[in-house]
């Protein structure tokens, strides 16, 4: 059972000690469908590599485990699609390609089979040829809605982690086979930059991985 005052109540308290938006916080949202994976989770098979070896991989998962928690805290209902650095991939698979292809489409199937998702997938970017470019950005899928998430998320991130460097939401390329197959709304982060030394540094902290979990949290919660 729901205590609807106790949850507004908190959910307004959250923001405000957030310095975000006065907006208004929504009573109850769908189940959250985090999405932590790159196209090789494991990081033995594609990934961004920053230039001291740091995976990825290791703190796409760091970040979303942090989100998953906050979120469950809030009274959420989330699921993962994996909660180590494995690939879902099914057993019939062999080769590498088959792996991959696998993997992703039984992550489209896990957001397709969760009733009233909301797809957040985490990711890191790299740049190697502008090694200053730094800043996290939001991506949005095609289905309805994808775009109002990716924008409360990108006012957070902006007001926070992006002060003095804001980015703005972008539509994701169409190729993406993961955003471009879920039925349900879709955005994807690019939380930083493993070209610049800097962020990198900020990225493996758990201080800075936490920080990224509740802006982007609170993001979500104001929808």
């Amino acid at each position: 059972m729901f205590i609807v005052f106790g949850k507004k109540a908190f959910y307004a308290i959250f923001a405000l000690l957030l310095v975000l938006t006065a907006a208004t916080v929504s009573l109850l949202l769908p189940p959250e469908a985090v999405e932590t994976s790159v196209s090789a989770p494991t990081g033995k098979t594609g990934g961004a590599v920053a230039a001291d070896g740091s995976k990825e991989s290791d703190m796409n998962l760091a970040i979303a485990r942090r989100l998953d928690a906050l979120l469950v805290f809030l009274g959420e209902e989330t699921r993962m699609t994996r909660t180590e650095d494995i690939s879902i991939h099914d057993a019939s698979a062999s080769t590498l390609r088959e792996k991959k292809r696998s993997d992703l489409e039984n992550r489209v199937g896990l957001v397709n089979s969760t009733q009233g998702a909301i797809l957040v997938s985490i990711h890191q970017n790299s740049l190697p040829s502008s090694k200053q470019t730094h800043g996290a950005q939001v991506f949005y899928g095609k289905k309805e809605g994808s775009a109002e998430v990716a924008n409360a998320v990108q006012l957070a991130l902006n007001q926070t982690v992006n002060a003095g460097n804001e980015k703005t939401e972008k539509a994701i390329d169409a190729s993406i086979f993961l955003m471009k197959n879920v039925t349900a709304p879709a955005i994807l982060i690019e939380c930083g930059f493993l070209s610049n030394e800097n962020e990198t540094a900020l990225l493996k902290s758990g201080e800075y991985q936490q920080r990224l979990a509740v802006v982007i949290a609170s993001g979500l919660l104001q929808q």
